[in-house]
């Protein structure tokens, strides 16, 4: 047995070598480098590093063809899983470091997938650091350019490649060999060494120990250099060019990919979104092009569809808030907007009952030119992949039962009447509260009071002034006839010219902020809003009465609304005529309204009716969608005094409140 076993051992052993070897075999086979998976080296400084914010066209995947082997390990986020350096991953920005931007890397790979066959695969190393000089890629001069003259600031971006970057790219371009092929050298650097003579000579010896270091030939191996930001020749390292330029002559087997017209941001020291885009492309189309195939850009690269020139005599609107550009109207009424939404997809302005697509201009901002708008003015929102939302550029104003952007389309001298004047004294709108024990909405309320500029003075210290309570219409609030209607700069300057009396201003919510809640809303049996009454009549006159110097009686007491608040004046006044003596409607949205028997017949007796209301007025636009001239006429066929005027060209809106206010008040008070 013992001797069998001897003469078998022998074939066993030798078995188990030519397993093992044929393992080794197959494992040497399957561990070859794919020579259809093509990779890139990417180094320099900040502008390889990335710069700009990227956009939703940006941070769509590029699909499983563009690669990325991190240089640092990157936690997970909700755009993106978790990345481990030395690992290939989704080639999506950041390609440099977690809180990097875009890169002109990005472009460059989605150029490759566009141009290259389908069979190769493009994979990328990146290792950058803002400001480093060349010598921080040099290993000779690393350690003392860590120690001794890297900034502060660069300590921890340093850190991360653990204080060597040509270190940590050499090893992972290493590891990057057993799976690919590197096909290229991807470069943008000298900012930071403008003007330096000796920086060419480093430049090569980076490129000639990349090369020996990693068994490189460098006529297989292009070093592919982009140029700096030129900012129509006002970048800030604008003299770097030159000698980028010239790099050829010191690396024969350089490349310059040119920067011309690449775009810019504010600094002008690095690319925008849109710049690194185009930059990044021409790294691809000049690699393409050595590789022998043509060039093809990516389809779903963001252009802008239509430039949209602003004309030098647009202004920046008045409801702009101070320190922006836009909004902007020209002299054909056009208003132009724009908006940085570098994440957006599809951005709308809305305005004036139309929606304008709003153009990407390349650099993470959308811009929109409107047809000729009417005068006066307008609620305007901005849509943002599906949401609405207030341009950030505008003042807010209260509207359409929440805040909105505004834009005022300028008159002419014919709009000075509600416009401040100089040379006249100014009145005061003032922000109160006041406690309502009948309120529905909580009780304590708040409303604005105009006071003349008169009020003030020490020698009317015992003058008391007669009362307009003027509503405004559904969906707005308190604020609204100050801000949108400029009821106040109505009020000086009639007061200033004589044309009215000076009377203080009362304006409150009327609880008809909160959106239309339909039930019966015919005049006189109101459900929306009437819970307002109670509190107008038992709380917010008495308090008006109480802390302002008034004339407190009906014979100096007015009420006036715009829209749903001229629908409110009818209710209120039609119904407490022992309260107030003047009346008027703007737009008033009166609906159902039976004049003869309205109002417990108010309107029966014509004779007894007008000796009531000194005053009673209405006004509309021509392109109102409410017009009162049923009304009117009807009233009118019973005896019925009542002055109505009908604002030419303009529609529901604020012009045609603001000319109504104008006509009514100079008629208030006066007998």
């Amino acid at each position: 047995m013992l001797a069998g076993l001897l003469l078998t051992l022998p074939c066993s052993v030798s078995a188990q070598k030519k397993a093992a070897a044929k393992k080794k075999t197959k494992t040497e086979q399957t561990a070859q480098p794919d020579p259809n998976f093509y990779i890139f080296l990417c180094f320099g400084q900040s502008n390889m590093e990335g710069n700009a914010r990227p956009e939703a066209a940006d941070l769509a995947s590029p699909g499983p063809r563009f690669r990325l082997m991190p240089a640092v390990d990157f936690p997970a986020t909700d755009q993106r899983p978790e990345r481990f350096m030395g690992e290939w991953c989704e080639a999506t920005p950041p390609l440099c470091r977690p809180n990097t931007g875009l890169t002109p890397a990005d472009w460059f790979g989605r150029t490759l997938v566009a141009s290259l066959p389908e069979n190769i695969r493009i994979g990328v190393i990146h290792v950058a650091i803002g400001g480093i000089d060349i010598k921080g890629f040099l290993p000779d001069s690393i350690p003392s350019y860590v120690s001794k003259k890297a900034p502060g600031w660069m300590k921890g971006m340093l850190a991360a490649y653990d204080n060597d970057p040509y270190k940590r790219l050499v090893t992972l371009a290493k590891k990057a060999q057993k799976d690919g092929v590197i096909k290229g050298i991807l470069m943008h650097q000298g900012e930071t060494n403008t003007g330096d003579p000796k920086w060419a000579g480093m430049v090569k010896q980076v490129y000639d120990n990349l090369c020996g270091d990693l068994q490189l030939k460098p006529e297989e191996v292009n070093l592919y250099v982009g140029n700096i930001v030129q900012a129509d020749g006002k970048g800030v390292c604008i003299g770097c060019k030159k000698q980028i330029d010239e790099l050829p002559q010191t690396i024969h087997t350089c490349q310059v990919i040119s920067s011309d017209n690449c775009s810019n941001g504010p600094d002008r020291l690095h690319f925008d979104a849109a710049g690194y885009r185009e930059l990044g492309c021409r790294y691809g189309e000049a690699v393409a092009r050595h590789l022998g195939f043509e060039p093809k850009r990516p389809t779903d690269m963001p252009v802008a569809v239509k430039k949209i020139d602003v004309p030098a005599d647009a202004v920046t609107v008045e409801n702009a808030i101070p320190g922006n550009e836009f909004p902007k109207i020209d002299k054909q009424r056009r208003a132009y907007f724009r908006i940085n939404a570098p994440q957006a997809k599809k951005v709308v302005v809305d305005i004036c009952s139309k929606k304008y697509d709003m153009l990407p201009d390349g650099k993470g901002g959308f811009m929109a030119v409107t047809d000729p708008l009417p005068v006066g003015f307008h609620y305007y929102f901005m849509n943002i992949d599906g949401v609405n939302f207030i341009d950030p550029a505008s003042e807010t104003y209260f509207g359409c039962n929440r805040e909105c952007g505004g834009l005022e389309v300028p008159e002419g001298s014919e709009g000075d009447y509600y416009r401040p004047q100089q040379g006249i004294a100014h009145g005061q709108v003032r922000s109160i509260y006041y406690h309502s024990p009948n309120s529905k909405f909580g009780e304590w309320r708040h409303a604005l009071v105009y006071t003349p500029a008169e009020y003030e003075l020490a020698k009317n210290a015992k003058k008391r002034y007669p009362v307009l309570y003027l509503q405004h219409g559904k969906g707005e609030g308190e604020t609204s006839w100050a801000l949108q209607g400029k009821m106040q700069h109505i009020m000086d300057n009639a007061i200033a010219s004589g044309e009215a009396v000076p009377m203080l201003v009362v304006m409150e919510s009327g609880d008809i902020k909160q959106p239309f809640g339909g039930g019966n809303n015919q005049a006189g049996r109101s459900e929306y809003g009437a819970s307002f009454y109670p509190v107008l009549l038992n709380d917010l006159i008495p308090y008006i009465d109480a802390n302002f110097r008034t004339k407190s009686d009906r014979e100096n007491r007015a009420m006036a609304g715009l829209s749903w608040g001229g629908h409110q004046t009818f209710d209120v006044v039609l119904q407490n005529l022992d309260k107030f003596a003047w009346m008027g409607t703007f737009s008033g949205a009166i609906f159902g309204l039976d004049v003869k028997t309205a109002y417990n017949g108010v309107f029966a007796n014509a004779d007894e009716f007008n000796k009531k209301i000194h005053y009673f007025y209405m006004n509309w636009g021509t392109d109102d969608f409410i017009k009162s001239q049923p009304i009117v006429d009807s009233l009118r066929e019973l005896g019925i005094k009542v002055e109505a005027s009908v604002s030419e060209g303009t529609g529901h809106e604020f012009l045609t409140w603001r000319r109504g206010l104008h006509e009514f008040i100079p008629h208030l008070f006066k007998k």
